[in-house]
């Protein structure tokens, strides 16, 4: 196999992950994520119950929940869709130790995506016998978008082209640094608004239940762990928390736009930077109003699934600006 073609391969491998942490966001908004209540299959099969023998039987498994095989066909078409992802990082990494003597071939890289894919697996297990416990499903989304990204890096590192950045391409690097951590807390607030089922605990805006600061309760609200064997489906957490969760993501999307604007002014005067800054301009006007229709919208699933696809793009655009223009030699070996 050639450089090409294990590029290719690499971007394959990056549209796949696009797709499967969508398709997780599809599972966790449609209630599915306990759909089937074991792991790797489903009722002890390795597909959904389809006929009235199978439903009927995998009715007793859990008596307190009815079968829904409608959730059930979401989950698992969403395991089969990481399965399939898990065997290409498979292949990407054998192939990658197998060119290891290849100038310009990363190989730590594809291993490293390896044991994450393992622990990922780990954690999709771990959120089904866990019940959804928000600090699990909040680790599963975090294994998802790094997954994301550095497959992107491990695409950008094996093309041909090589970035070559000037000198004031190369001095943008603190203020991408600096906004990557911004959208990333952001990104983990958003997951843990979703996992505690606090997206319309404000049904208004720009005001929260018509104020500017209603009741909150952020020391329930952030209680990173619980107890084990509570059932987390639907949320647990009273208005106040669901509130001051809801209202801290606000603020963070207050502080991305703060800290984006800043970049983006960088961006615009920096010579041969302002079609990435077009980009990157587009995805946060996306990722505003689509935040924005959640809330006014009443959380239509189209809305709420593209708020998290697109967070996802903002998250790969950020790889790419810090890789096109870091300083050549400046990064890390492969």
């Amino acid at each position: 196999m050639n450089s090409s073609t294990y590029n290719r391969l690499a971007l394959i491998a990056c549209i796949l992950t696009l797709i499967v942490v969508v398709l997780g966001a599809w599972v966790r908004l449609t209630d599915a994520g306990l759909g089937c209540p074991d792991w790797p299959g489903c009722y002890g099969h390795l597909t959904w119950p389809s006929t009235d023998e199978t439903i009927a039987v995998a009715d007793q498994v859990r008596i307190d929940r009815a079968v829904d095989v409608g959730s059930a066909i979401r989950e698992m078409v969403h395991r089969y869709a990481a399965g399939l992802l898990g065997l290409l990082v498979l292949a990407l990494a054998v192939l990658a130790w197998r060119r290891r003597h290849d100038p310009g071939q990363p190989v730590r890289l594809p291993l490293l995506l390896l044991a994450l894919i393992i622990f990922q697996s780990a954690l999709g297990a771990w959120t089904v016998t866990m019940l959804l416990k928000p600090a699990i499903v909040l680790a599963h989304l975090t294994g998802g978008l790094l997954t994301f990204s550095l497959l992107v890096l491990l695409y950008l590192r094996t093309r041909p082209d090589k970035p070559r950045p000037n000198l004031p391409q190369r001095k943008l690097t603190f203020a991408l640094s600096a906004a990557t951590v911004v959208l990333i807390a952001q990104i983990l607030l958003g997951g843990w608004v979703s996992t505690n089922y606090a997206a319309l605990a404000c049904p208004d805006f720009p005001t929260c239940t018509g104020q500017w600061w209603p009741d909150s309760d952020f020391r329930e609200g952030f209680t990173l762990w619980r107890g084990v064997g509570v059932d987390y489906e639907g949320g647990i957490l009273d208005q106040e928390g669901r509130v001051a969760i809801h209202m801290a993501h606000r603020i963070g999307a207050v502080a991305v736009i703060g800290v984006f604007a800043w970049l983006l002014v960088k961006l615009f005067s920096t010579p041969g930077m302002i079609a990435p800054g077009l980009v990157l301009t587009a995805l946060l006007a996306t990722q505003i109003i689509l935040g924005i229709l959640n809330v006014v919208l009443g959380l239509p699933l189209y809305v709420a699934v593209a708020h998290n696809g697109v967070a996802a793009l903002l998250l790969a655009c950020m790889v790419y600006l810090l890789h096109r223009t870091r300083a050549p030699g400046a990064s890390p070996s492969p």
